[in-house]
């Protein structure tokens, strides 16, 4: 059974950084593309960043480039996101999620998903 976890959200000033964590289980994720998602009050959950575990490629979303980058640690199976200069605009629920094959930017095209992490950023 695939589970993956986050961790690392917290509450934070403007202009402050944080390292989200995912650590997935429960099959082998080299096939797999994995990808960070965020959700704020009434509105839609929206793509943040991706990458393609067995090759290292990624791709993030322009609002976050520069200030956000995704990684992997293989021999964790983890999934990071570290963020930098965050925002308010930046608060959010952070989600983990993975597919089979290529990225997407499409949350509904992921199978698995984490419970999810707050991120709350203050002015």
């Amino acid at each position: 059974q695939v589970q993956l976890v986050e961790s690392g959200g917290g509450l934070v000033q403007a202009g402050g950084s944080l390292t989200l964590s995912c650590a997935a289980s429960g099959r082998t994720f080299s096939s797999y593309s994995m990808a960070w998602f965020r959700q704020a009050p009434g509105k839609e959950r929206e793509f943040v960043a991706a990458i393609t575990w067995s090759s290292g490629n990624t791709y993030t979303v322009g609002s976050v480039k520069g200030r956000f980058t995704i990684s992997r640690d293989n021999a964790k199976t983890a999934l990071y996101l570290q963020m930098n200069s965050l925002k308010p605009d930046d608060t959010a629920v952070y989600y983990c999620a993975a597919r089979s094959g290529s990225y997407s930017t499409s949350p509904r095209l992921y199978t698995y998903w984490g419970q999810g992490t707050q991120v709350t950023v203050s002015s």
